[in-house]
């Protein structure tokens, strides 16, 4: 395919960048756009998975079909049966009348399926009748339909461990993979970012009436440098927060750096990780983040503490090694502090001290206690979370969610578990 090509592609759908990883994957798009295969478009989260499923459909045979895009993790596993496929009047409660799915209404069109990896085990199985047979049953009903529908699927995560951790079907992921597009993510996208950021920039000067913000030469390759975890919407949102905040419009490598969040944090589990800064929007402090790190730390220290011990303690051999060690189980189990006796096992495997089992079994319910109260305070610390954002978003579901860093059905998960649907 000639760069011209690609070019005009480009400009059209508002893709930024030269790098040859992102031209390969539009060249695909392209190439594929003109056929009825199912594409499978692959990526990590921010990186711009649903501008190819756009190009897909407008360079189609479709195009003046409907397109529709989906989110399946935000939509609640109790009623995406009913979204896609639609329902009869009173097949479930609530279902007054009879309703016409996505299937239905994009007949003749293209259906972008985000989050695939989402779905739940029966939807899939339903959606692959539909991709093999182009058959469909509302819920509630007996009756199939036919539908003409072309369906361009999105993740990020791998769905063949999601296959062999039993979470996805493996005959719907080969299904869905009939011709594969992998975006690459901004940090594979070398000066792609540098022209992303220039482009944000003008655009936010022009939203907020400003002068538009440009970086010194320092400030380029630490911007370079940067991994970019959320990828393309993380760099936007960069952006616009320095067009905002900076009054200077030339900014040097300590200005930026001051709105990249340590990269230290990109680990931490999802519902943890600030969008920028020691606190987020929605007030999940560095403070919380420690708590989390520290709290699993010392479970994980204590059980190490448990292994070690009743591994040794079979042994009598190993005694002499538990007697000059013993200050490290303190926290785990206390010892006296006389002279060292060898240990014995009870019957429910718990090790006791030969001269002190009635001591040191009020001692095992407080350390359980203990354990169970920081088990608690973590649930708490969670459930805080989710309410500061709920709060501050307006009992908004949605945007709750792209605060907290986990997807809407997960949210929803979360509310079940706390008891705050009612919210």
């Amino acid at each position: 395919m000639r760069d011209i090509e690609i070019q005009s592609v480009k400009q059209r759908f508002g893709i930024i960048g030269n790098s040859p990883l992102l031209n390969y994957a539009i060249q695909v798009a392209v190439q594929v756009a003109p056929t009825d295969m199912t594409v499978l478009i692959t990526g990590e989260s921010g990186s711009g998975k649903e501008s190819f499923s756009k190009i897909i459909h407008h360079l189609s045979p479709r195009k003046h079909g409907q397109f529709i895009a989906i989110n399946c993790g935000a939509i609640p596993e109790g009623t995406i049966d009913s979204e896609l496929f639609g329902h009869e009047k009173g097949s479930f409660t609530g279902a007054q009348e009879a309703r016409k799915g996505y299937f239905e209404v994009t007949n003749g069109g293209t259906i972008f399926l985000d989050e695939i990896g989402e779905m739940p085990l029966g939807t899939q199985a339903r959606l692959l009748r539909v991709l093999e047979n182009g058959e469909f049953i509302k819920v509630g009903s007996s009756k199939v339909q036919k539908t003409d529908v072309r369906v361009v699927a999105a993740t990020n995560v791998n769905l063949l461990q999601a296959v062999e951790r039993g979470q996805f079907r493996e005959d719907l992921y080969y299904r869905l993979n009939t011709v594969p597009i992998s975006v690459p993510p901004l940090r594979e996208r070398g000066e792609d970012t540098h022209l992303l950021f220039r482009k944000f920039a003008s655009d936010f000067s022009e939203r907020y009436h400003v002068k538009p913000i440009t970086l010194q030469p320092d400030a380029v390759q630490e911007l370079l440098r940067y991994r970019f975890p959320g990828n393309i919407r993380q760099l936007k949102n960069i952006v616009e927060q320095i067009s905002v905040l900076e009054y200077e419009r030339e900014i040097n490598a300590a200005t930026l750096r001051k709105y990249l969040p340590q990269e230290q944090l990109n680990q931490l589990p999802a519902l943890f990780y600030p969008a920028a800064g020691a606190e987020s929007a929605s007030g999940i402090s560095e403070r919380d983040l420690l708590y989390k790190v520290l709290f699993d730390m010392r479970k994980d220290m204590n059980d190490l503490k448990q292994v070690v011990f009743d591994l040794l303690s079979h042994q009598q051999e190993d005694a002499e090694l538990l007697k000059n060690n013993r200050h490290l189980f303190e926290e785990m189990r206390p010892f006296e502090q006389s002279a060292y006796r060898a240990p014995e096992r009870r019957s429910d495997g718990y090790v006791l001290s030969v001269d002190e089992p009635e001591e040191y079994e009020e001692k095992v319910e407080d350390i359980s206690h203990e354990t169970e109260e920081e088990s608690l305070s973590l649930e708490h610390k969670e459930k805080e979370m989710i309410l500061k954002a709920l709060k501050k978003h307006g009992n908004k579901r949605k945007y709750a969610a792209k605060d907290l860093g986990i997807s809407e059905r997960t949210l929803y998960r979360k509310l079940k578990q706390y008891d705050l649907e009612d919210l």
